[in-house]
């Protein structure tokens, strides 16, 4: 009886190991093809944006609806997009597309030219963090060329398989930027800049449209980490900064000048602030907003638009929300989970 026992055990064993190797097999992954994929709550063209997912990028494919895909991106991130939004791969052309030398679009925004000539037809438009493919030469030897006509362009390889062309002052060899890059405040502040006067987008985390969460997001992206999406789960990053607070004081309160000065003293450039409701400051759910400090007062934020304002009340530039502040966090030198240096992401492989 007991040799039947274990025969069964063992028997088990050997149909879950089978059932997980056949799981891994059978999944059915993607790389996002546009230089931001809409991913959206449901499989349809009117349902809420939930975020974008950048070019170059490797997904999971979960679900199907017609032409809509449900995917789950690296952060993790689960939404519908197009098919056209993708270019599926088997297991073998992923771990190919893994393996292939990339290049990373540093500018905010560019293109893939079919000739090394920004007056040839226009193959595809670049935003900032999209990912390309190195072309190479013969010898592998990756451009960008330096061959007469050339000159200043590098060829790539968009994930659909076209090769085109685009201005090497654009891009970064993806491997060695992930490497050397280190998130300090300087950096961070002066990447958020960047996105000055970028207009507010619901789900937006691209150089063409941000949210609050987005921004934050894609200002650490080009600064060699990934962040979670949602500011409901940055929230919970880093060392907390102690913001003290008098939640009965409201936006109308003659002692609230006092007050912010109070909450913002312990701040450094780079912190991360959370707003959202006193009463609920104690549930996830109460954080609707977060913003980057930049020191003297003043935070960074998607709101309306990308705009530098006042947490003090009676500067020009005050954020009428500044008394919603509930918590702040401070990500530098961070060592614990939820902050992951690209150059050591299972989703990017360097």
């Amino acid at each position: 009886m007991r040799h039947i026992v274990k025969i069964i055990a063992l028997t088990a064993l050997v149909i879950g190991v089978g059932a997980q190797i056949a799981n891994a097999q059978t999944k059915r992954m993607a790389v996002t093809a546009l230089s931001e994929n809409m991913m959206r709550a449901m499989p349809d063209y009117e349902s809420a944006l939930e975020t974008q997912s950048l070019m170059g990028t490797i997904v999971e494919i979960v679900g199907e609806q017609g032409y809509w895909r449900q995917v789950v991106t690296p952060e993790p991130y689960t939404a519908w997009c197009t098919n056209l939004g993708l270019v599926e791969m088997s297991s073998e052309q992923i771990n190919e597309y893994k393996a292939a030398p990339k290049y990373i679009c540093t500018t905010y925004h560019s293109g893939v030219y079919s000739k090394p000539s920004a007056k040839s037809e226009r193959l595809s438009d670049l935003s900032m963090g999209n990912l390309l493919r190195v072309a190479f030469t013969e010898g592998k030897k990756a451009v960008p060329s330096v061959t007469k006509g050339r000159k200043g362009w590098a060829e790539v390889i968009l994930p659909d398989g076209r090769k085109g062309w685009t201005p090497s002052r654009d891009l970064e060899r993806f491997d060695t930027w992930a490497q050397k890059s280190k998130p300090s405040e300087d950096g961070i502040i002066a990447t958020a800049k960047q996105f000055i006067g970028t207009p507010y987008l619901w789900g937006g985390a691209s150089s063409k449209g941000l949210d609050c969460s987005g921004l934050v997001r894609l200002t650490w992206f080009m600064n060699g980490y990934l962040l979670p999406r949602n500011a409901s789960q940055q929230v919970f990053l880093g060392r907390e900064i102690i913001v003290d607070a008098d939640h009965s004081i409201g936006k109308d309160n003659e002692n609230l000048y006092d007050e912010m000065t109070k909450r913002i003293k312990n701040l450094k450039p780079g912190d991360l602030v959370f707003f959202g409701n006193p009463e609920t400051r104690w549930k996830k759910e109460s954080i609707t907003h977060v913003g980057i400090y930049i020191g003297n007062g003043e935070i960074i934020h998607a709101s309306h638009k990308v705009r530098v304002n006042s947490l003090v009340p009676g500067t020009m530039n005050y954020y009428e929300n500044s008394h919603r502040l509930l918590k702040a966090r401070r990500l530098f030198d961070w060592k614990g989970e939820g902050l992951i240096p690209i150059s050591q992401s299972k989703a990017y492989n360097l």
